[in-house]
């Protein structure tokens, strides 16, 4: 029976390319990370091992981009668009980190628990309550129980002093 290789995943070359790169960059690192010392076997040496697998890991991605590459993808667009979707998240992200010291870790926390669950689709009024608590738990976890200190947003300021205390201290 002929072994037969499956349909390539869109992206497969794109994610070949990626990988050899990113491995490439690591093995020309090697002589700064890691040390050569003349004495003792080959295999001891505290460079060979990482050589060994860094190199591994280019001629495999090296293959797997050849595998994948005869087959041309052809939607290089859609695939293009695909990856760069995920941005959108990263600005979620960077909006988050934004607005935890203006309006604190609680209000924004559950605000963007709420919004991002809505934004998957997710619009049910149960399945929204579930991103509420799930955003209070992950809140009381890492705040009260795990005592991160996360600072205290701008809004809190305007809180009464024994409100304002409260919500700096727990939330």
């Amino acid at each position: 029976m002929k072994h037969r290789i499956s349909t390539p995943v869109p992206g497969a070359a794109l994610f070949a390319i990626f990988f050899v790169v990113v491995t490439a960059g690591l093995v020309s690192q090697l002589a700064d990370q890691t040390r050569y010392s003349s004495s003792g076997l080959l295999v001891a040496q505290p460079r060979f091992w990482p050589a060994v697998a860094l190199t591994g890991m280019v001629l495999f991605g090296l293959g797997h981009f050849w595998s994948v590459w005869p087959r041309r993808e052809k939607r290089w667009f859609a695939v293009l668009v695909d990856w760069l979707l995920v941005l959108e998240f990263v600005a979620w992200f960077l909006g988050y980190v934004y607005l935890v010291p203006l309006s604190g870790y609680l209000l924004t926390t559950i605000a963007f628990m709420l919004l991002l669950t809505f934004r998957m689709g997710y619009r049910d009024l149960r399945q929204l309550g579930i991103a509420a608590l799930t955003g209070l738990a992950v809140i009381l976890l890492f705040k009260t129980g795990l005592a991160v200190k996360i600072p205290g947003g701008q809004l809190y300021e305007s809180l009464p002093e024994p409100l304002r205390s409260f919500m700096i201290v727990n939330f």
